[in-house]
């Protein structure tokens, strides 16, 4: 549902959360979200996939992430994380 309509280009999975980023450039995470490693401003669990807050990314399109054990990286267009 959450994806529905959108081309997926770079996948990431984490011990307990994933990571996606679409087309558009737009970062989408989901799964536990201990310390708020899933870029949504809490620490709620998402059981689908979210776009990431933005503002994270000062408005840049995101090329690369990755998700680590305990932690969420993310590279946009201007080669800044």
């Amino acid at each position: 549902e959450a994806l529905q309509g959108q081309s997926v280009v770079a996948v990431s999975a984490g011990i307990l959360h994933s990571l996606v980023i679409t087309a558009d450039g737009t970062a989408w995470s989901w799964g536990t979200n201990d310390d708020g490693k899933l870029g949504h401003d809490d620490t709620d669990r998402r059981l689908r996939p979210e776009r990431m807050r933005k503002d994270l990314f000062d408005g840049q399109e995101v090329v690369a992430v990755s998700a680590g054990a305990d932690h969420t990286l993310a590279i946009t267009a201007d080669g800044t994380a």
